[in-house]
């Protein structure tokens, strides 16, 4: 690492993904930001992935691509072992997913966007994505959510993708009080869930700095459009958020030490709603301050409140 440049680590999950590694991994290469690692955990691929990953080490050297076995165990606990990983260290690290391809200036503007919090507040950066097909074309935005980040939305929803996403050392540690094995919703919401409720510095980026790859494979699509919006309604109102928060609720309440005391006032508020009457309930998740990014998805946040669905 230099003692000057922040260093950062990548953290590159990939299973059977042979087909768009190599545009993902050159346009980590191309960055104008160039002190960096690759850390690559891979779950199990029985495609060419192994084979390309070993071509593009022997091309960068093993101090700049560093190989791991993932735990087999799907894309979230894949990232959350490589935080735990010892063997992993940067300033910063960044998030990245197999297939995306990302601008050049993709490293340089998430570290500018938080290099002034230090490392001593928890700092998480994350963004809009361009929208791109199974060539590379774009084709259209991710959402562009306009209410600022905080830990009211986070307790309910979450911001950007994690392949958007740089976090510094501080967050990294928030992020690893759950254990490895936990059942994470997903990383990029639990990342924003712990440094928001610690107070830490959020920055949203509305200009996307990836193209976000669509094609058949993804195990989480774009949520774009009217459609995704009803679809995500029909979860919260279904019951399918309950079952998260369930989830998020129990590590949370792991590290209340952690949360801002503001916070911790918000998180027994949205906890205290989840049950009882309606009543007490709807009284708990007002004073909480929930909110969604859209109109639509706040629609459903009242209705799926109201049913005891959160």
């Amino acid at each position: 690492m230099s003692a000057t440049t922040p260093h950062i680590a990548i953290l590159l999950a990939t299973y059977n993904g042979a087909h768009h590694l190599p545009e993902q991994l050159d346009s980590i290469i191309a960055q104008t930001h160039t002190d960096w690692t690759i850390h690559v955990s891979d779950d199990g691929s029985t495609d060419d992935t192994l084979a390309i990953l070993l071509t593009y080490r022997e091309r960068l050297g093993a101090d700049r691509m560093v190989l791991w076995q993932g735990p087999r165990a799907g894309y979230s606990r894949n990232f959350m072992s490589m935080l735990h990983r010892e063997g992993i260290d940067g300033d910063y690290l960044a998030f990245s997913d197999q297939d995306d391809i990302w601008d050049t200036d993709k490293l340089e503007k998430a570290l500018a966007a938080i290099v002034a919090a230090g490392q001593e507040q928890a700092a998480l950066y994350g963004g809009r994505s361009r929208l791109v097909d199974e060539a590379g074309k774009p084709f259209g935005m991710s959402p562009l959510f306009a209410r600022r980040p905080s830990f009211a939305n986070a307790l309910v929803q979450s911001l950007a993708g994690g392949n958007t996403m740089l976090i510094n050392r501080r967050a990294r540690a928030l992020m690893c009080r759950a254990p490895e094995t936990a059942k994470v919703v997903s990383h990029d919401w639990w990342a924003y869930l712990v440094v928001s409720g610690a107070g830490g510095l959020v920055v949203y980026d509305r200009e996307p700095t990836i193209g976000y790859r669509q094609h058949a494979e993804n195990i989480i699509g774009s949520n774009a459009g009217f459609g995704a919006r009803l679809r995500r309604m029909a979860d919260m109102v279904g019951g399918r958020h309950r079952e998260w928060n369930d989830f998020n609720v129990e590590l949370l309440a792991g590290m209340r030490d952690d949360l801002s005391d503001e916070n911790r006032q918000r998180f027994d508020r949205f906890v205290a709603g989840r049950s009882g009457w309606l009543l007490p309930r709807a009284w708990n998740f007002a004073r909480a301050g929930l909110y969604r990014q859209t109109a639509i998805g706040n629609a459903g946040l009242v209705l799926a409140a109201l049913l005891g669905r959160l």
